[in-house]
Formats: structure tokens, sequence, C-alpha cells
């Protein structure tokens, strides 16, 4: 089950995602079918808060930063989407428009489903319905979770709870080290975590002094999991 027009990484990326890879082969299949690939430059808009929804998408290369914007006027980002990721689902169901705005973080490559293919899959493929149920379900957990380590976990247990996430998600061993391939400032930590870049700043540097991490320019080089796991657990 290939696509050829995506790169075997890319490949990779879709059929290996959690959620995509537990599909039975024909749901695979007919969703690749009915697929075309996208790909962006870094920092591309994909859309916009208020624009009617009409795609459903998959990350197959890259990640599609949410963001929105605050009273201020500031853009705060929210979350960023990995390969492997589909997203786009929820404003096709209830028919509103968009919430959030996207854009491509990286040189990011898109499988896209148009709402009206969106649409046929959902009646051909009652499978696909449950799939999305626990899709979003596992998503409002995780919005659970963080709004309660937001009013009752320190920054710096928060701040090494993600970390570690995107280790996970974006992590590329190299001997003992774990280096985040997602380039990201502190500016960028900082509003993943509702906190001021300042504060961050100093606990990344209290995460160095204690060998948990390395800071780069625009990267984080995870030294030793244990230590971020402990610090996560406080």
């Amino acid at each position: 089950m290939t696509n050829p027009i995506l790169t075997i990484v890319e490949q990779s990326n879709i059929d290996g995602g959690s959620w995509f890879s537990k599909l039975s082969h024909s749901l695979r299949s007919a969703i690749l079918s009915r697929a075309a690939v996208r790909r962006l430059p870094d920092g591309a808009l994909m859309s916009s808060r208020g624009a009617a929804a009409d795609e459903w998408c998959g990350v197959a290369k890259g990640a599609v930063r949410v963001s929105s914007v605050s009273l201020a006027g500031k853009q705060v980002t929210l979350t960023y989407v990995e390969p492997g990721t589909w997203f786009g689902d929820i404003s096709l169901f209830d028919g509103l428009p968009r919430t959030h705005d996207s854009n491509a973080h990286g040189e990011t490559t898109l499988l896209v489903v148009r709402k009206a293919d969106f649409k046929e899959l959902l009646a051909q493929h009652t499978e696909l319905y449950e799939a999305l149920l626990r899709l979003n379900c596992r998503r409002l957990r995780l919005m659970f979770d963080a709004v309660e380590d937001l009013n009752t976990r320190p920054l710096a247990a928060r701040l090494a709870r993600q970390i570690l996430l995107l280790a996970r998600s974006y992590g590329i061993a190299q001997g003992e080290e774990i280096r985040i391939g997602l380039q990201l400032a502190q500016e960028d930590l900082a509003q993943l975590l509702g906190a001021s870049r300042q504060r961050v700043n100093q606990e990344l540097k209290g995460f160095e002094r204690d060998g948990a991490v390395r800071i780069e320019p625009t990267r984080l080089v995870v030294l030793s999991k244990d230590k971020l796991l402990v610090i996560a657990a406080r």
C-alpha cells in the first residue's frame, strides 16, 4: 500500500502513524487513493481562523503549527501537529469554520482529502466513524491533561513533560543523546506552556546544569531522559 508521489520517509511516517496504522488495510487504501500530496515551504499558511473547512489532512513530513491570536494581538502557539497525525476532521463533522490558524513549520508535506471525498469515505467505511471517535476522545483526554497540568504542576515539571513529548515525536537518537528535530525557539516553548520566555529560559538553564539537556540556538538535545522524568513527576 504505497503512494508513489511520497518519498519513502514520508510514506513511512504516514503508515507508521499511531492512529492510521490501526485502521484496516481496505480503509487505509481508500484514504490514500483519495488523498492528494501538497508540499509547503516553511511558514506557509494552510488555513485561517474563521475560514470554511473543506479539507482533512495527514502530516507526512515536517509539522503544522496551530496558533491563535491573544486579546493583545499576539500570535500564540497552541500545538505542533507531528508527522503521522491526521487533523481537520472536527470542522468537517460540525460544519463550523476553522477555530485556529495553521501554518507549515519547516518544509512540510501533507496528504489532503477534500471534504466531498471525506464524506464518501465515511459513507463507504463505517469503521472510519468509530476510528475518528476514538481519535477525538484521545484529543479530549489530552486537552484535559494539559488543563490539569497548567493548574496543578509547576513550570519545571510541565517543561520537562513537554520536552519528553517532543523527544518522542521528533527525537533523533545520536548515541545516548536525543536531538529534537523540530526547530523551536525558547519563545515557542514558552507559548506552548503558557509561560514567559524568561521563566522558560531560567528552567532550561537549570536542566542544563543538572545534565538533563543541552541548549542549542534553535534545538534542544536530551542528555538524560531519566532526569527529565524525575523533574516531570514533581
